[in-house]
């Protein structure tokens, strides 16, 4: 069976469990089952490997335009699933007709969440993995492992969030890097992005936060060029 038809049978598949989802759990249950990290659409992508060169990019384009599909069409259904429940509701209370209504918002997602997910769709498109790590860090990884000795300045207690004298609120996604070529020491190439909150002690304003969020990549390979 080809690429296309592969894709093209589970496009149809999602549809039909997106029509057949209910209630919002099994419609969650259907969007981890094709768009979750272990999903259907992220395993296309451990198809490209074995394309020419030439034909990845194109491969690439093409789940990310699937992924975008079926999210629509969870979206659709999601949307529709709400105000079923909410006329059965109506339709169950008694409702004061003498009250005016009220216009009930469907929410949207955060800016940021939005682009987060286009940045890991591209590189989702370009064959590299989504990895998240720990939040709360050990010092080990988030400065020794980093060559960032105890008299360097980043660690001192004014920059960063300190819980005991080992552990901390991570200051950069860089201890997910060291974590990961860590534990895959000698397994292969390594080929990833690290989205995540990271934390320091700056004074909030128009420009600064004590939380934000970082996107770090890493790649690690024999044949790089």
């Amino acid at each position: 069976m080809s690429e296309q038809q592969t894709m093209s049978e589970l496009k149809q598949q999602a549809l039909v469990d997106i029509n057949e989802a209910n209630d919002e759990r099994a419609l969650q249950e259907v969007k981890v089952k094709y768009l979750g990290k272990k999903g259907s659409v992220s395993g296309l992508m451990k198809l490209m490997k074995d394309l020419p060169n030439e034909e990845k990019p194109a491969f690439g384009q093409k789940v990310n335009e699937l992924r975008q599909t079926i999210q629509n069409e969870l979206d659709e259904r999601q949307q529709m699933l709400v105000k079923e429940k909410l006329n059965k509701q109506l339709a169950e209370e008694t409702i004061d007709v003498s009250l005016p209504g009220r216009h009930i918002e469907i929410g949207s997602k955060h800016p940021l969440t939005r682009t987060i997910e286009e940045i890991e769709d591209l590189f989702l498109g370009l064959g590299y993995e989504i990895v998240n790590g720990y939040e709360v860090e050990q010092d080990h990884y988030n400065f020794e492992m980093l060559n960032l000795p105890k008299s360097h300045p980043a660690r001192d207690m004014q920059d960063s969030f300190y819980i005991t004298d080992e552990i901390l609120l991570r200051t950069h996604t860089s201890p997910v890097q060291a974590r990961t070529m860590e534990s895959r020491h000698g397994q292969g190439p390594v080929k990833i992005i690290c989205p995540g909150k990271v934390y320091r002690r700056d004074s909030d304003d128009a420009t600064h936060s004590h939380q934000f969020t970082q996107i770090e990549g890493l790649v690690v390979d024999k044949t790089l060029k």
